[in-house]
């Protein structure tokens, strides 16, 4: 069994099942609130693609670009959920 959330956009969606690491992305962006995550904060293989599937659900999640340094410097993108989501079940494998 996959890892699975049932979700609901408030004040009036309908329950939705995401499963397997959308899941698990929508949980992170779920329990950061505004501030928001990152690869580095909350390290997952593939980010962009969660979102991407997410956003494609319906979910409205803002990319802010950061820079960051250390030894191989660039930037990276913040993901911050702007809807509104009750999380009504948590399945764990």
């Amino acid at each position: 069994m996959k890892y699975s959330l049932l979700v609901k956009v408030e004040p009036d969606g309908q329950p939705m099942r995401l499963e397997g690491r959308v899941a698990w992305a929508m949980k992170k962006l779920i329990d950061a609130g505004a501030g928001g995550c990152t690869p580095i904060t909350h390290p997952g293989p593939r980010w962009s693609d969660y979102v991407f599937k997410a956003r494609a659900l319906g979910f409205v999640i803002e990319t802010e670009h950061e820079s960051h340094g250390g030894q191989f410097p660039g930037h990276h993108g913040k993901y911050i959920l702007h809807s509104e989501v009750s999380v009504l079940e948590e399945v764990s494998a």
